[in-house]
């Protein structure tokens, strides 16, 4: 196929658009790939298409070669379905809602769980139809508060979801695996530089849970590895090593200090050094003290006003951050905001600077807490009024937890699981993820299927997705350099970029033989035919594009020279003779 760039609805920009702040955000808009049509929402400009639907096709190859079978929900969806899994109110401001004429209620799809499972139980019967697995290339819409990055986080994004349905546990862990393979498969195809990360299943519940993490500064995500093994997991999932209990018997009892001016950590701690007061015969760290944060908790509702808040807190050691990911991770479905100031007016028990776990469990406040709070361990806290703290506080004598949740920061350093040195922490996009979700929508829309035996029998569930138009993305990120985009063979719109960068007429006529000789090779070609546009915004508009291949008839040409610029590589010189042998070569591997 030959596209000529005199014809091409393309424009390049030289700079990059004004809202962009990420590098395949500011790349794809110059090279014409995308154009912003809303926040959040892109228009897919010809050669932003042409990728589009390439990446798509290696997704939709793998997929059938797992047994996959492609089908296509609407994206305009019925309420019911996702109130039987309770996540018309779950998913809360996330979900696009909306009427029709006649009042019903609709949404937008986000994801698809609901109606594959009533699919299933629509059409099957029998053990003797699983194991199935389906899938789908679809738009899907989510209203993002804060859509940023182009279409790294959008509000309408394509996206590859598949379902496998086993009568077995142990046939889902075969169709889990067989997507696993799959996800791997694909990913290396586009050399793309991913790790596979243990992560929480959140609002689509189930077991086994994986994320595939494309390594990118640009990443809104923070994923650890393990720097003595193979262990990789999204922050969200670190589970903190739980200390030995300590007997309470014996210890010391609570006692409370003035402490001037000591609403910090730091300062709190300067003060304990100051005064002596020891843990275990040395001196006072930020970790021998406890962080009492006040946050408010609601169940989902499908508007704010419906929402019902409720006070809680969260303990963690004082030389944590609070890391509010973690905490939503644990708390999902859950809903949670850090208390306000009009919060503390409100409870005269809460005295900014020093909320202790005593006055929470006095006021009958939930108290969510670190696996680092075991009963036995001691800390010094706030003493629920002003410049006073408590030290020596035990756990499981002073004060109670209610519920351990993950919510601490991880560090840098922190150990690794099963003596794999420590954790590093890397940043990283959100290529997939993949779960095990068991039984929880086939029950839900009670799909009854008839085992071997003749007895009524639920089956199993796995959901597997890939951000096919992130996926665009992340090549951008991961491929590009300062002069442009570098896009694999697999996925590039065009395999070479021809550019005549000569006046003289043979030239023209070599351009024209040159693109016709390789589209009879079967090479989808690109051709810069443009008239009266100089070499150099030719040069940078190929670099730009990114295209694998880029030949060149320029002043070499008359020497029977064409410059062959192997995108990110070297340059090479072939003569004119020989030069679709070459390309056809190298397009072929």
């Amino acid at each position: 196929m030959i596209t000529r760039l005199s014809t091409l609805f393309l424009r390049t920009l030289r700079e990059d658009p004004a809202d962009a702040e990420v590098t395949s955000h500011k790349l794809l808009v110059r090279a014409g790939y995308v154009r912003r049509a809303a926040p959040g929402v892109y228009t897919w400009l010809p050669l932003g298409l042409r990728t589009l639907r390439k990446i798509e096709d290696v997704v939709r190859q793998e997929m059938n070669a797992i047994g996959g079978q492609e089908m296509l929900f609407p994206a305009l969806l019925p309420r019911e379905p996702y109130e039987l899994t309770d996540r018309w109110t779950e998913y809360g401001d996330n979900l696009f809602r909306l009427q029709d004429r006649k009042g019903a209620d609709m949404l937008l799809g986000p994801t698809h769980e609901e109606m594959f499972a009533s699919a299933v139980k629509d059409m099957y019967s029998s053990y003797k139809d699983f194991p199935v697995t389906l899938y789908q290339i679809q738009t899907k819409y989510r209203d993002e508060e804060r859509p940023r990055a182009g279409i790294l986080r959008g509000r309408e994004f394509v996206m590859k979801d598949s379902y496998s349905f086993d009568m077995t546990d142990e046939g889902l862990d075969e169709s889990y695996m067989r997507h696993r393979k799959a996800y791997q498969n694909i990913f290396n195809r586009l050399k793309i530089d991913y790790a596979i990360c243990k992560a929480t299943s959140g609002a689509m519940g189930g077991s086994a849970s994986e994320e595939f993490l494309a390594v990118s500064p640009a990443g809104e995500d923070t994923f650890v590895r393990a720097t003595d093994g193979d262990y990789a997991a999204n922050v969200e999932a670190v589970v903190t090593p739980v200390p030995t209990e300590t007997p309470i018997e014996g210890q010391p009892e609570a006692t409370e200090y003035t402490t001037p001016d000591a609403e910090t950590i730091d300062t709190l701690v300067d003060w304990a050094n100051g005064e002596g007061i020891e843990i275990d015969g040395r001196a006072v760290t930020g970790a021998d003290t406890l962080k009492c944060m006040v946050i408010k908790t609601a169940a989902p509702a499908a508007s704010e006003e419906e929402k019902e808040w409720e006070l809680a807190a969260v303990l963690i050691p004082g030389d944590r951050a609070l890391d509010e990911k973690r905490l939503e991770a644990s708390l999902e479905p859950v809903e949670f905001e850090l208390a306000s100031d009009a919060d503390f007016k409100k409870y005269p028990f809460l005295v900014k600077g020093y909320v202790g776990p005593r006055a929470l469990n006095a006021n009958g406040v939930k108290v969510y807490a670190d696996p680092r709070v075991v009963n036995g361990s001691s800390w010094i806290t706030g003493a629920d009024a002003k410049n006073r703290h408590v030290v020596g506080c035990v756990a499981g004598r002073d004060f109670t937890v209610d519920e351990f949740i993950e919510a601490a920061e991880i560090k840098e350093g922190d150990p690794a699981p099963e003596g794999q040195g420590t954790l590093t922490l890397e940043r990283g996009i959100e290529l997939g993820h993949i779960f095990q979700l068991g039984r929880k929508y086939t029950k839900a829309f009670d799909v009854q299927i008839l085992d071997e035996n003749g007895k009524r029998a639920v089956p199993t569930m796995g959901s597997y997705g890939i951000g096919v138009s992130r996926m665009m993305a992340v090549l951008a990120e991961q491929r590009s350099d300062e002069k442009g985009l570098n896009w694999p063979i697999d996925v590039a719109p065009y395999q070479v970029h021809v550019v005549v960068a000569n006046k003289d007429q043979a030239a023209l006529e070599a351009g024209d033989k040159l693109v016709a000789d390789l589209d009879a090779s079967g090479i989808e070609v690109l051709f810069d035919d443009r008239p009266k546009v100089s070499p150099g915004v030719k040069f940078k508009d190929a670099e730009l594009l990114g295209m694998p291949f880029i030949a060149i008839l320029g002043r070499s040409f008359k020497d029977g020279i064409i410059e062959l610029r192997i995108r990110g590589g070297e340059t090479l010189e072939v003569p004119a003779a020989e030069i679709v042998e070459k390309l056809t070569s190298l397009v072929r591997g």
